[in-house]
């Protein structure tokens, strides 16, 4: 099956062609060597609508029985814009645990936002997993992680606890 973005730039922003870049990984052809490159991947799944490599990248322990099923809601009407890395710390081929500081910016029902996120990572039995992030506003003040009552960061409409939150 060919992607829909086979022959495309990469939407992680590499510059480099999705079928060289991101592809290999979302298709389980090859594993992420970095906490970076994992990163970059997982916005690649978001954008593509990967949500099996989504839930398959993240760490075995944050797993939830309602991942796919809240992913599928917040991805049904997103749009993926763009991704800006601004920043790495560890996370190399010879770490095993890193964080990678990024921007992604999405657009949904004619609104436009972004997600800025410090995203730790570690590596399990030689594969990289998404763990955590801490979430940034405007500014670039951290912001505690949602109450459980407050609007969902996916922009999906929904309380914290009932999306992202949930679990």
């Amino acid at each position: 099956m060919t992607s829909p973005l086979q022959n495309t730039a990469c939407p992680c922003g590499s510059q480099q062609p999705f079928d060289q870049c991101c592809q290999p990984l979302l298709s389980g052809q090859d594993h992420a060597k970095t906490a970076q490159a994992l990163m970059r991947s997982r916005y690649s799944a978001f954008a593509s609508g990967n949500i099996d490599y989504l839930i398959d990248t993240l760490h075995p322990d944050k797993r939830q029985p309602q991942d796919a099923e809240l992913l599928t809601q917040a991805l049904e009407h997103t749009r993926w814009l763009g991704l800006q890395v601004r920043g790495c710390e560890k996370g190399l081929e010879e770490n095993d645990r890193g964080t990678v500081e990024f921007v992604a910016t999405w657009s949904e029902g004619g609104q436009s936002g972004f997600l800025h996120e410090k995203s730790s990572f570690v590596k399990l039995d030689g594969r990289w997993y998404y763990v955590d992030g801490t979430l940034y506003d405007t500014s670039g003040k951290n912001i505690a992680k949602p109450k459980r009552n407050d609007p969902c960061w996916c922009g999906s409409e929904k309380k914290f606890k009932k999306c992202h939150g949930a679990g």
